[in-house]
């Protein structure tokens, strides 16, 4: 730790790793001190120079004789005296969390103090002139949701009441609150010196907050690298707000954690490496799928740079779905139990769409192929963004003309393998911590049966019953997932089908061609409920027919079970 003298202030800061590596400055906010950044900081310090320092009146820091002089003008002095001290005329990486995010999009805006910033990540504070732009002109549902997540700053500019508070009741909700959060309190993370820390930072928001700007020309532009860290379940900060600032940021990339207010704590590795990767794609190094993804324009096409993972990918719906996700900027795995078949698809791809996709064979049914299959794709290319269950098989005749082998492999491909796809994929998807959607293919039969399809319509109903529980599951980890269930589709389904006792072939194949459904059709569909999050999409005339049938006249869905 060394003393850096600001006014008559002095600042404790702290330092790790290599002063010769590129300078990340990890700013905290309210009622933190440096010590919220210890997990992040021990993941950057391998590869940066790390800087902390406790802002005034925080931690070790000493605070202003005059209590008001903590406005935004005294804290832009004391981060160019750090900077002064330790960044030896190099440009900083500026990393800021809360009212360190505040003070950091301030720095930004501000002639000085932008020449000496290389970067700047933004992680649950707005900037200042942001907030006061919003206040005016944002949506009037999103302000009024923003201002009661905001309820609390207002009991802040009340005289002493919040003293008090901070006395008896607050510690413990904040600890309540971290544990809530994944973060529980540890060992200088709330720090010994909390209460005269928030006490003293109060005036954070009283002599910034209270002090109206006269001018009204609106945020500056910020011409600097920005990444905005978007935490998902964040209690104070809607996501409206956070990326207000996207009008003003023309190298804005935006990111999605899963993660409450203190991220840092709960999320580490997720929040470390999106610093790490963002400062070596600003200091010259390619940047990762996931960077790629992030970046915000106009001119980007909705799957840009997101991993699809496609099964079933040979045939039918499989392969028209790798190609639209394809079309608008997907990344394709294609996945079939006939890997032939699956290389044709993702040359197509590349050949005909200049896309890029990989085949790769694998029985969805076959527990162990899945695991290997799923650890290779996150080995080789990423965590994928979305999975497409699609692989699936058809047996038709007579329930009691059915073999358990029959129903055995018919619920291993249609049920298993979805299970498995969900079950490996979104373990993963959890663990990174920056959503995902899992999309399950069912069938019309999923929830209008038909004696025809014994072990497919029971097979199908639990594909859509499973992507209705793991939706409620998933929902608070920002994963979506949704349920498509075509009705008659003109794929060579029919011509793949295994058929007992009377055979139908013939038939079946002739009333499919003359469907004249398309496989894009049901890809259309599949690419809306990813971008709408739809829980439960019927796809085509006979499937909203009879989704509408079963949630109101069950009999009748039962009785039509019998045609055929």
């Amino acid at each position: 730790m060394r003393w850096v003298e600001s006014g008559d202030v002095r600042l404790a800061v702290y330092t790790d790793g290599d002063p010769a590596d590129p300078v990340v400055l990890l700013l905290h906010g309210y009622p933190d001190t440096h010590r919220v950044w210890d997990e992040v900081a021990a993941r950057l310090s391998g590869r940066f120079h790390v800087v902390r320092y406790d802002v005034r009146g925080a931690g070790a820091s000493t605070g202003p004789r005059d209590r008001r002089d903590y406005g935004l003008d005294r804290l832009m002095d004391d981060l160019r005296a750090v900077l002064d001290a330790v960044a030896g005329g190099r440009k900083v990486h500026l990393v800021g969390h809360d009212w360190g995010s505040v003070q950091g999009w301030e720095a930004a805006g501000r002639a000085g103090l932008r020449e000496r910033l290389a970067s700047f990540t933004s992680l649950g504070g707005p900037g200042g002139r942001h907030m006061a732009d919003f206040a005016r002109h944002g949506g009037r549902r999103d302000r009024l949701t923003q201002l009661a997540r905001s309820a609390y700053i207002g009991f802040f500019l009340i005289p002493v009441l919040p003293e008090l508070a901070w006395r008896s009741l607050v510690p413990r909700l904040l600890a309540r609150r971290l544990r809530r959060e994944g973060a529980p309190p540890r060992d200088g993370h709330p720090a010994p010196t909390l209460v005269r820390d928030a006490r003293n930072g109060l005036w954070l928001y009283r002599a910034n907050l209270l002090r109206r700007r006269r001018d009204h020309a609106g945020p500056p532009v910020i011409d600097l690298p920005v990444q905005l860290l978007d935490a998902a379940h964040d209690p104070f900060l809607t996501s409206a707000l956070a990326g207000w600032c996207e009008r003003w940021t023309p190298r804005l990339w935006r990111r999605g954690i899963d993660a409450g207010h203190w991220a840092q704590r709960a999320r580490p590795d997720t929040v470390a490496s999106m610093i790490a990767e963002f400062v070596a794609h600003v200091e010259g190094a390619s940047p990762s799928r996931e960077l790629r993804r992030a970046r915000t324009g106009a001119a980007r096409r909705a799957f840009t740079d997101r991993l699809v993972v496609v099964t079933g990918a040979g045939s039918g719906i499989g392969p028209a779905s790798a190609r639209a996700f394809a079309a608008h900027g997907g990344e394709v795995v294609c996945a079939d139990v006939d890997g032939a078949a699956a290389a044709r698809v993702a040359e197509g791809i590349r050949k005909e769409l200049g896309g890029t996709a990989w085949a790769v064979q694998v029985d969805v049914a076959n527990v162990d192929q899945m695991v290997d299959f799923s650890r290779n794709i996150i080995a080789e290319y990423g965590v994928p963004d979305i999975v497409l269950n699609n692989a699936g098989i058809t047996v038709a005749g007579p329930i009691l003309d059915h073999t358990v082998e029959h129903w055995r492999r018919t619920i291993d491909v249609n049920l298993w393998g979805v299970v498995h796809g969900c079950r490996l994929f979104g373990a993963a998807m959890v663990a990174r911590g920056q959503g995902g959607h899992l999309v399950n293919v069912a069938s019309l039969a999923a929830f209008a049966p038909t004696r025809l399809l014994p072990a497919y319509s029971v097979s199908k109903a639990a594909v859509k019953a499973l992507s209705d529980v793991l939706r409620a599951e998933l929902a608070g980890h920002g994963i979506g997932v949704s349920v498509v269930c075509p009705g008659f589709v003109s794929t060579p389904m029919a011509g793949h089908t295994t058929y007992v006792g009377a055979d139908r072939k013939d038939l079946a194949v002739r009333w499919l061609a003359r469907r004249r459904y398309p496989a894009e059709r049901v890809a259309a569909h599949i690419l809306r409920a990813v971008d709408r999050n739809q829980a439960v999409v019927p796809v085509n005339l006979e499937a909203e027919i009879g989704y509408a049938l079963s949630r109101i006249s069950p009999r009748l869905t039962r009785g039509l079970a019998r045609l055929g």
